[in-house]
């Protein structure tokens, strides 16, 4: 399991630089490249560095080198927002002051007793090489890019064709642009049509999935936000209306990994077959939302599709959609799959010529869909706040 924290503020409320300990050069070689991946500038120290100091020197221009221990630190132990501690390094920096964001980085598969010494140093995580390189890339670029927490990210999945999975997932992302959120709306089933034009904006300039199927490693998420359509304060990176064209799971790990960089939400809308694709996604959610009718055949064909998400997403919960048949409730449901329950998903009169006349699901502020995806986000985030930040 990986838990991932905000990273500790430095100095002014800005992000400092990464934090390598090692004295490991072939593992050094390997941190510096993945930083350099990454557009961050780490500093590197053998041992744990002292406190920085009240006026440090800093070198001038662009990409600064790394700067080694005795060369004037911009940051240390318990300011940098990410250390890297070479496995090598683990006894040295036991006595050193916890704190969050420490990865324990190693390189031999079978050596058990790594976990034992993350433990002593309190890391967050132990990452074995090379297995591990995306991963870090993508945790070094949350620091280079200055972002703390990464967005709380959602994915709306129907127990069976023709839930209203889409609706829901257009409506909770409009609902959080409508809070203020910065907010991210993605269209995970090239066979489902398209939500920009659920969202009446098929025309709008921007990229679509076709634009990133040849991407290769890091996607900066500043440049994935502006690249894409803006539609009802919100963006949206949906297909085209040409040819199906493959996007490959790498470059779906990458274009998510970076909406997830930039904060606020990020709602995948999902389809029911579990590919590559869309297994990378699946691990990059937070919450999971399985959207059944309350009839007995819709339930049956849910239980199996929660079986199949399940196998990689951990928090999957059920919301229900009406009418229901005779002895089943939401609760039923809920029960029958064995997954915690979101609610009902309310009927809303006048949805239908609603989205005919290019207003997305949830656009009455307070319809009774609006109502369900403000109470679901004021608990997913509040769950988020008391755990202190996500986990995936």
């Amino acid at each position: 399991m990986t838990i991932t924290h905000d990273p500790p503020p430095t100095a002014g409320g800005r992000q400092g630089a990464p934090l390598i300990v090692t004295e490991d050069a072939e593992l050094l070689d390997d941190l510096l490249r993945l930083c350099a991946a990454a557009g961050a500038t780490p500093e590197v120290h053998h041992s744990v560095p002292g406190p920085r100091p009240s006026t440090p020197s800093v070198p001038t221009g662009n990409a600064p080198p790394p700067t080694h221990s005795g060369a004037g630190w911009r940051t240390g132990w318990e300011t940098a927002p990410l250390v890297l501690v070479g496995d090598d390094a683990a006894r040295r920096v036991r006595g050193a002051v916890r704190r969050r964001g420490v990865v324990l980085v190693g390189r031999d598969q079978d050596d058990s007793g790594i976990w034992q010494r993350a433990v002593e140093i309190g890391a967050d995580h132990v990452l074995m090489l090379p297995d591990g390189e995306q991963w870090l890339v993508d945790r070094i670029a949350d620091v280079a890019e200055g972002v703390g927490r990464p967005a709380l990210t959602v994915g709306v999945i129907g127990g069976r064709g023709g839930a209203g999975a889409s609706t829901l997932a257009c409506a909770l992302a409009v609902t959080s642009a409508r809070e203020g959120l910065r907010s991210l709306l993605v269209d995970a089933d090239p066979m489902g049509g398209g939500l920009d034009v659920l969202l009446g904006g098929e025309t709008a300039d921007g990229l679509r999935w076709p634009a990133f199927a040849a991407s290769r490693g890091r996607v900066g998420g500043g440049a994935l936000e502006e690249s894409l359509p803006e539609l009802h304060s919100l963006r949206v990176l949906s297909w085209d209306r040409g040819d199906c064209v493959a996007v490959p799971a790498p470059a779906v790990r990458a274009v998510l990994a970076a909406a997830r960089r930039r904060g606020g939400t990020v709602v995948v809308d999902l389809p029911r077959r579990i590919d590559d694709g869309v297994a990378e996604v699946l691990a990059q959610l937070d919450i999971g939302i399985l959207v059944v009718p309350a009839e007995l055949r819709a339930v049956a064909a849910a239980g199996r599709v929660a079986a199949a998400v399940g196998m990689v997403l951990r928090d999957l919960r059920v919301a229900v959609r009406g009418p229901y048949a005779s002895g089943l409730d939401d609760r039923e449901v809920a029960r029958l799959l064995g997954l915690p329950l979101v609610g009902e998903v309310p009927v809303e009169s006048g949805l239908l010529r609603a989205t005919e006349s290019r207003r997305p699901p949830g656009t009455p502020s307070r319809g009774p869909l609006a109502r369900f995806c403000r109470s679901f986000w004021e608990r997913a985030l509040a769950e988020t706040d008391g755990r202190g930040g996500s986990s995936s």
